[in-house]
């Protein structure tokens, strides 16, 4: 089969490469699946550099996401197993974590449903237990997790501010439903957001970003508001000044959606459940701005590295589609 592997760490675009190796042997408790569609996650990019907290012996196949389908014909979500992953023609998975893809969904919409969309409702439910008629402020509105966060607070109810980098994301976040777009390149994030808010601030504030974006956060988080920590896209991990937190008295609050899996894998089937529903009813759906063959899969996990795109970027192997 064909396979994207990366032999030593680096950039994606100078260590990623196709070529032809065996298909993975499911082990004990494990599946064979074809992939139908990878989706790119920052994550892929992280762990071709050998910045990921999960470190896969050398040579591996990036790629944490996939819609596949089983050797009987159902379609399923997975998180393939390392070293194999997903930019490849077949993976292997744990069949104990296999999940039904959406019938709402065609493959590649489906393939980014999984990682990013329930990273949004732990975060802001579970986490920081988001309410109707409450602000939600995203920062990367645009980008893969922060349009999932948008669509998922437009759902609940929340009224959802976006902040992006430049006017073409600015136009995608609206398209997504944001009630206000800020560009950071261009305005003043923390007065925006306060004279949006009557001087108030945010309720909720989803950080996938860190570094000046999560300096912003604390200057315009509401009384009781809640910041919730969802990664560091802009490569910098801010340190949070605690007695600031005190003396506005909001909270800091972590996600590692990967834990739940190991911690509490009942309640990643019930997201997924309300995910389905709400992919049903038309509430959510992920936003697809490229479809790429397996072949270009190394440049396109270098453009999500460098925060190029928007929404989600799927591979689609040739012959999927049958």
């Amino acid at each position: 089969m064909q396979a994207w592997r990366v032999h030593e760490n680096g950039e994606p675009g100078e260590v990623m490469r196709l070529g032809e190796v065996d298909r993975p042997v499911p082990g004990p408790g494990q599946v064979l699946l074809r992939v139908r569609a990878a989706n790119i996650n920052f994550p892929d990019a992280l762990l071709c550099r050998g910045q990921y907290q999960i470190r896969p012996p050398l040579p591996f196949t990036p790629g944490v996401e996939i819609c596949g389908e089983t050797e009987d014909g159902r379609r399923v979500l997975a998180n393939p197993a390392l070293p194999y992953g997903g930019l490849a023609e077949y993976v292997v998975a744990d069949e104990a974590a296999l999940l039904p893809a959406p019938e709402a969904l065609d493959d590649a919409e489906a393939a980014a449903l999984h990682i990013g969309y329930q990273t949004g409702v732990f975060g802001l439910h579970r986490r920081a237990h988001l309410q109707e008629g409450e602000t939600l402020l995203v920062h990367a509105a645009a980008g893969g997790v922060g349009s999932a966060a948008v669509q998922l607070g437009k759902a609940a109810g929340a009224r959802v501010i976006g902040v992006v980098g430049g006017p073409e994301k600015a136009a995608v976040a609206r398209e997504l439903g944001c009630d206000l777009v800020i560009d950071r390149r261009t305005d003043d994030i923390v007065a925006a957001v306060k004279e949006a808010t009557g001087g108030r601030g945010a309720d909720v504030i989803f950080d996938p970003v860190g570094g000046d974006a999560y300096a912003k956060s604390a200057k315009c988080v509401a009384f009781e508001g809640r910041i919730v920590i969802v990664g560091f896209a802009s490569g910098s991990v801010p340190a949070p000044a605690l007695n600031h937190a005190l003396v506005k008295n909001y909270s800091i609050v972590g996600l590692h959606w990967g834990l739940y899996a190991q911690k509490g894998p009942a309640s990643i089937l019930r997201c997924h459940e309300q995910l389905t529903e709400l992919a049903a009813q038309g509430a959510i759906k992920p936003l697809i701005s490229e479809r790429v063959p397996l072949k270009d899969a190394a440049a396109a996990v270098q453009r999500v590295a460098d925060g190029t795109t928007t929404g989600r970027v799927v591979v689609v192997p040739d012959g999927a589609a049958r």
